[in-house]
């Protein structure tokens, strides 16, 4: 029938796909010993074949009484009794012969020695006894049938004498990672390798999503080759995953494959990231092609492997966690998909706030600084900034709660400082830094969208930083939490081989810039207004990096001869340094929170000798001022 890329909704072609699987749920048993029965799903109910407790056994430290015999006792009438006629003494899980129906504790006795106790209490029959079958009676029910086996489970049934447990098979799922250019992760890379990762990202989700994973070795662009992994991986397992392949290109061979050994089901789903998954069937076993990009192929894992997943082996998928939260900025999308945006997301003021982050399907770094997704349907252009969203949670509520959120511009030591806050708290705080540029921060805190902005904008007039920017734009008492003055300059190749000096010498250089709003561009563009220099005279104005990492490691690979950045980025990669200036990096924070235990933790982190000396080994810092206050009050 020769290739074809569909264009279906998700949950209409999940529904198809699982239609198509309807006859393939996993129905085959086995017995397994209960302590490894963990996380297993029971196939049959199970039944106590002993009672717990299997006698009357006392629940407390004390004597054995009869109860009749104590009914006179109180503060008046004291009662002496005999041991081995009127009482026994026993221990906690001690059997309690049949002539005695009522413990006292030891904390009730009065007086005790070696042939009697006195009491003052009065004993009810049967308090302080745990009875035979208490807690199970034998031949009752423990644990249904379809039931997912638990830590708790297991101590049940071994307490109830249950050796074997009748649960279904293990599922497996075979990942099979194809492509040319991979290597494993102990391989040393030259140009045109990738490493291989995501079959590591595979086998995680499948171990959560309850199966078992198979790994196979990295297979190469070859149809053969790939086409007799899949069939090994189907003899061994329930499920195959190919991973890569999947879309139109002249080595992608999954859908030739799974079309000649069985059936493609759908080829192309509606969604954005991981449109050109392919949901087949062979040999009554499902194969699904997933796309090679990282974050792709996240969103196939989660959105068909794992229901699919649950479906064949009768579990149930869970409800995400998902919140309201307002955009802090407007969101683009295509009408002809479902987009899934990873996004940032902070408490402020009592609501949560949400960012989106990159975009890429191949940034696997966007996963793991997500705190959430934000699902724009298909048909939908967007969303504005203030707009109302909702957004599906990746980590735990209260971590989010918790979390400082910073947007702004990029340092280094912002990095540091992440570590060291959530080291300082052990865990109970943390720090989320979105870099987007000085003014972008100052902006974000204006608006509510940030508990802090680090900030370094040079204001030409006065020549001076961040204070006349705070006035200018902001409509409220603020303050700046000074953090560290840092050299600026140009970072060159190591040796400086194009001798440059001073801005006077880069046009006909290939330069590297930074974003719009950033601190660094407004410097710099101040700088080539003060020489005399047009920035169409610079080669490379309009390429642009967020970091002053990424501009360092461009200039490292000899994509740019130059770019203005900090001294800690230039030292860090071993690049040479042209120094220019001095400048502050400040954290912007609205006055209201410098009392909130958010700015609290910041500041006694920002004053361990940790984190100063840290700081100090970037290089190309002065501390002299840090953890000062300086209050800006709003003049209007």
């Amino acid at each position: 029938m020769g290739k074809y890329l569909s264009n279906i909704p998700l949950q209409e072609g999940l529904e198809k796909y699982l239609d198509a699987l309807k006859d393939k749920i996993n129905k085959e048993v086995e017995y397994v010993d209960v302590e490894e029965s963990l996380n297993r799903m029971s196939a049959e109910a199970v039944f106590a074949q002993l009672s717990a407790p299997f006698y009357n056994c006392s629940a407390m430290d004390g004597i054995a009484v009869k109860a009749e015999k104590t009914f006179y006792a109180n503060d008046q009438n004291i009662l002496t009794l005999k041991l081995d006629e009127d009482y026994i003494v026993v221990d906690t899980g001690d059997p309690i012969p049949r002539q005695f129906d009522a413990v006292i504790m030891v904390e009730d006795l009065l007086e005790r020695n070696e042939e009697s106790v006195k009491i003052y209490k009065p004993a009810i029959p049967w308090q302080h006894i745990r009875c035979l079958g208490e807690d199970i009676v034998e031949k009752e029910m423990l644990i249904p049938s379809y039931h997912t086996i638990r830590p708790q489970d297991i101590g049940s049934m071994i307490s109830a004498k249950i050796d074997k447990v009748k649960v279904f098979k293990e599922y497996k799922v075979g990942i099979i990672p194809t492509g040319t250019e991979l290597i494993d992760r102990h391989t040393s890379p030259k140009i045109g390798d990738i490493i291989e990762f995501n079959s590591r990202l595979f086998e995680g989700l499948v171990l959560q999503y309850g199966a078992k994973p198979v790994r196979y070795p990295i297979v190469e662009d070859n149809y053969d080759k790939i086409k007799g992994c899949v069939q090994k991986a189907l003899e061994e397992c329930d499920m195959v995953l190919v991973n890569a392949g999947s879309s139109q290109g002249r080595e992608d061979f999954t859908y030739d494959i799974v079309e000649e050994l069985g059936e493609v089901v759908i080829h192309g789903l509606a969604v954005k990231p991981g449109k050109p998954a392919i949901l087949g069937q062979v040999q009554n076993k499902p194969v699904i092609g997933i796309p090679g990009y990282p974050v792709s192929a996240w969103v196939v894992m989660e959105k068909i492997v794992k229901p699919v997943l649950l479906k064949l082996n009768y579990k149930v998928e869970d409800e995400p966690v998902v919140v309201d939260a307002v955009l802090s900025t407007r969101v683009m999308s295509n009408l002809k998909y479902e987009e899934y945006v990873r996004v940032k997301l902070g408490y402020i003021d009592g609501k949560f706030v949400v960012t989106p982050i990159k975009r890429g399907a191949g940034t696997i770094t966007s996963l793991v600084h997500a705190d959430g997704v934000l699902v724009i349907p298909q048909n939908v252009e967007g969303y504005n900034e203030g707009e109302v969203v909702k957004v599906e949670l990746l980590k735990p509520m209260d971590q989010i709660k918790n979390t400082i959120v910073s947007i702004g511009s990029h340092d280094l030591v912002m990095d540091v400082l992440n570590d060291e806050i959530t080291m300082h708290s052990k865990g109970s705080v943390g720090l989320s830094s979105t870099h987007v540029g000085s003014f972008q921060g100052l902006l974000a805190i204006k608006k509510g969208q940030a508990h802090i902005a680090p900030i370094h904008l040079f204001d030409v007039d006065t020549a001076t930083y961040n204070v006349p920017y705070i006035k200018k734009y902001i409509e409220e008492d603020v303050a700046l939490i000074k953090l560290v003055k840092r050299t600026q300059g140009f970072i060159v190749k190591k040796g400086n081989p194009l001798n440059i000096k001073s801005i006077k010498d880069l046009p006909g250089i290939r330069y590297i810039n930074r974003q719009k709003g950033a601190g660094t561009r407004i410097l710099f563009d101040y700088l080539l207004d003060q020489n005399g220099i047009k920035k169409s005279q610079i080669n490379g104005y309009e390429r642009e990096e967020s970091t002053h990492m990424s501009l360092a490691k461009a200039i490292q690979n000899d994509d740019a001869d130059c770019g203005l950045g900090v001294y800690s980025a230039a030292h860090i990669l071993d690049l040479d340094f042209v120094p220019i200036c001095d400048e502050e990096y400040d954290l912007l924070v609205k006055a209201s929170l410098l009392e909130s235990d958010y700015i609290k933790n910041l500041l006694e982190t920002i004053e361990t000798d940790s984190f100063k000396k840290r700081v100090m080994e970037l290089g190309g810092y002065d501390i002299s001022d840090m953890g000062k206050i300086i209050n800006v009050e709003y003049e209007g």
